[in-house]
């Protein structure tokens, strides 16, 4: 006949918080990022126009049901991309000729069930049916102006260009349960090359 003592008792309670707490801190682990998916350059370059370089790159921004569902919530998220010109040196640190962000926000409009792009800097928007579709556009970046021939003086240069994507404005509801999260901000890796000057 199998006797429980209470120090055993208190062996079981332990056992059984102890797989929970492990429960738990495996499903926190395996938990999906809220921008979970591929975020990368897959191309870019340069060409010149007049004396004007202009960047042509093309993105590849990760989508998943979270994304959609925070959209239709009505977060808001702000695509950046990074781009630098750096004039090689050989022996010091290169220095930074040009350093600029484009920056593109997507918003969910629930009444005309669309996704809208806003240019940041100019406020020109654009909508599209599906979020699919949006997120094409935002990865497409044709002749986009980031320097001019007189800003360069000979020698070596390197363009470097990354992405990134960061939770834009909130709606009120949210702000209080979401403002201390960092689950929405990633950038890819820089993609770089020489400039041909």
């Amino acid at each position: 006949m199998l006797r429980i003592v209470p120090h055993s008792r208190f062996r079981r309670a332990a056992l059984v918080l102890a797989c929970a707490a492990l429960a738990t801190w495996t499903a926190a682990g395996v938990r999906a990022d809220a921008l979970d998916g591929v975020l990368t350059v897959r191309s870019a370059y340069v060409n010149v126009d007049h004396g004007v370089f202009l960047l042509h790159a093309r993105i590849e921004y990760p989508v998943n049901p979270a994304i959609r569902d925070a959209l239709r919530d009505g977060v808001t998220l702000m695509f950046e991309l990074d781009t630098r010109v750096d004039r090689e040196r050989r022996f010091w640190f290169d220095a930074n000729v040009v350093e600029l962000t484009l920056r593109r926000e997507l918003a969910y409009h629930a009444v005309s069930d669309r996704y809208v792009i806003r240019e940041a800097r100019s406020g020109e928007q654009a909508s599209f049916p599906t979020l699919e579709e949006a997120l094409e556009y935002l990865g497409t970046v044709d002749g986009w102006p980031i320097l001019v021939e007189p800003q360069l003086d000979g020698g070596r240069y390197r363009v470097s260009v990354r992405a990134g994507v960061r939770r834009g404005r909130l709606p009120a509801s949210l702000r209080v349960l979401l403002f201390w999260t960092n689950d929405w901000h990633r950038v890819s890796e820089w993609y770089s090359w020489s400039l041909p000057v």
